[in-house]
């Protein structure tokens, strides 16, 4: 725009898009933003916006498949993805209207689908026709997230404190001098032994383990998570002091449960890790591992396992 050459102001209002919905408010003059807000949110929520609704399922679709019928939740538009199924993401956002938008059995209703209770084995057919799995012939094998992840070291090592609400907790140490600093901790106190839901996150902030397992900065919006594969994940999962502690604490509590017997020591390993028991040749491997690098370093062995950090 020049501001030498001006033209008529503009006016509130939405996306000029279709023509099943206006998109001029229709405002007065000396409007507040309030009521510029409320307009903008009775727009959003109309029965007639298809956008609202195919973004609203789109979105839940992704929460439960790893990625939605439309592979950028964010742009609709030109520039974004086609849905893969446009009928379905349409029957979707009739039914999520019809139900009254109550997401609770919106939910129940994907998780009783049968595209949602199929198992992950691999097909070479369904793998050459579509190797991406957009048409969900199979359930995707994902990486556990980084909040998962060090949930999941919590949980096996026994140490997971389970307490729902309260105050949460900081992976850094928050230093004002001008401006903030946020250092991460190096040894991670038993306070900090909480669900990651609770982990206080700060923009600009870099946590380890959190940060390496592509959580998304908080600065940003991340309406899709990446999933990267660096090598500072192998060394965090090996030599990072959390992973050393909960790898002690694991074998210290797997030295209660089964004492001197290896077998029943790895037996029980494997259920907390993996969550099932191990196959003969993994006990055969096992035992003189553990007999000769001690437990708290199988545990840490374990920990790096692509079946403890994989969703299969």
């Amino acid at each position: 725009g020049d501001t030498e050459q001006l033209l008529a102001k503009s006016k509130p209002g939405a996306i000029s898009v279709g023509n099943f919905l206006p998109f001029d408010f229709k405002l007065p003059p000396d409007h507040s933003e309030a009521e510029r807000r409320k307009a903008l949110a009775k727009w959003l929520s109309d029965e007639r916006n298809a956008f609202t609704w195919r973004s609203i399922v789109n979105r839940i679709w992704q929460y439960h498949f790893g990625q939605g019928l439309v592979g950028t939740p964010s742009d609709f538009g030109l520039m974004g993805q086609a849905p893969s199924h446009p009928e379905l993401l349409d029957w979707l956002a009739r039914r999520l209207m019809a139900s009254g938008w109550q997401l609770k059995p919106f939910h129940r209703m994907i998780l009783l689908s049968e595209a949602y209770r199929q198992g992950s084995a691999y097909h070479a057919e369904g793998g050459k026709i579509d190797a991406e799995n957009r048409f969900l012939w199979r359930f995707s094998p994902r990486r556990l997230s980084a909040e998962e992840i060090r949930d999941s070291m919590l949980a096996a090592a026994g140490v997971l404190n389970r307490r729902m609400g309260g105050p949460g907790f900081r992976l850094y140490r928050y230093l004002q001098d001008n401006v903030a600093t946020y250092v991460p901790l190096d040894q991670h106190g038993s306070e900090t032994w909480r669900r990651a839901v609770y982990h206080h996150h700060a923009r600009a902030s870099v946590i380890d383990l959190m940060s390496e397992f592509d959580c998304p900065d908080p600065a940003f919006a991340s309406p899709k998570r990446s999933v990267t594969t660096t090598p500072l994940q192998a060394l965090t999962l090996m030599n990072h002091s959390f992973t050393q502690d909960m790898a002690q604490a694991m074998a210290s509590r797997l030295d209660a449960m089964a004492g001197k017997d290896d077998e029943a020591w790895i037996r029980e390993a494997c259920l907390q890790c993996f969550g099932r028991l191990p196959t003969q040749e993994e006990t055969a491997a096992m035992k003189p591992f553990k007999e000769s690098m001690g437990g708290a370093l199988l545990c840490r062995t374990l920990f790096n396992a692509n079946a403890f950090i994989h969703l299969d």
